[in-house]
C-alpha cells in the first residue's frame, strides 16, 4: 500500500468520534441519526466524520428513501490495518553483486545515467545508487532538486516524480526531503 495511503486511513482513524463510530459499526447497520444519538455528536457533525471513514471505504452507506445507512466494511478495515505490518515485514537489504551491475551497466563512467531502466528493480537501483549523494533531514528546494537531478540525466521531471512515487522523497510546500531508507520502494 502506498505511504500516503496508509498516512489517510490511520488519519481517519487517529480522531476519537471517528474511532467511536467504527465500534458502533462493528455491532452493525445504524443510520446518521442513530449514531448522532449514541455518540452525542450533531448530525452535521456525523455526516463529516462519515464522509471521511468513506473516503477512505471504510465505512459504505446505503440510502432508504430519505435515511442514510451505514455499514463497516470489514475487508477493508482488516486489509488496511495490516498494511503497516506487510509494509514493515517487506523491507528489504539490496542485492549488492545485482545493485554493482546494475550501476555499471546504466551509468558511464563519468557517473551520467544512460538511460532510465523500464525493469521496475533495476530502475530502483538507479534511484537509489542516485540517493547518495543527498543529505537526510535536509530541505531541498524544486530548483536543487532539478540540479541535482540534471548531474545525472536531463529528464530531471521524470526522475524527480519518481523519487516522490517511490518514497525516495516527501514533498511538501515545494519542498522536499529525503526519507529515510527503510520507507523507500522496495526491490523485489
Amino acid at each position: 500500500m502506498q505511504l500516503d495511503l496508509l498516512l489517510q486511513f490511520h488519519k481517519a482513524l487517529g480522531d476519537i468520534n471517528r474511532l467511536r463510530i467504527v465500534l458502533l459499526l462493528a455491532a452493525g447497520e445504524l443510520s446518521g441519526l442513530e449514531i448522532a444519538e449514541k455518540t452525542g455528536l450533531t448530525p452535521a457533525t456525523v455526516t463529516h466524520h462519515m464522509n471521511t471513514l468513506r473516503g477512505v471505504a471504510l465505512v459504505r452507506g446505503r440510502r432508504d428513501k430519505n435515511t442514510i445507512y451505514f455499514s463497516l466494511d470489514e475487508k477493508t478495515l482488516e486489509r488496511k490495518s495490516h498494511a503497516l505490518q506487510r509494509s514493515v515485514a517487506q523491507v528489504k537489504r539490496i542485492n549488492p553483486e545485482e545493485y554493482a551491475k546494475v550501476v555499471k551497466n546504466f551509468f558511464t563512467e563519468a557517473g551520467k545515467l544512460k538511460t532510465i531502466p523500464g525493469q521496475r528493480k533495476k530502475k530502483l537501483y538507479v534511484f537509489e545508487h542516485m540517493m547518495q549523494g543527498l543529505e537526510v533531514g535536509r530541505p531541498y528546494t524544486e530548483k536543487e532538486i532539478d540540479e541535482y537531478i540534471k548531474q545525472y540525466h536531463d529528464d530531471h521531471c521524470t526522475i524527480r516524480r519518481e523519487f516522490i512515487i517511490n518514497h525516495y522523497m516527501y514533498r511538501e510546500d515545494g519542498i522536499y526531503t529525503l526519507n529515510p531508507p527503510e520507507l523507500w520502494a522496495k526491490i523485489d
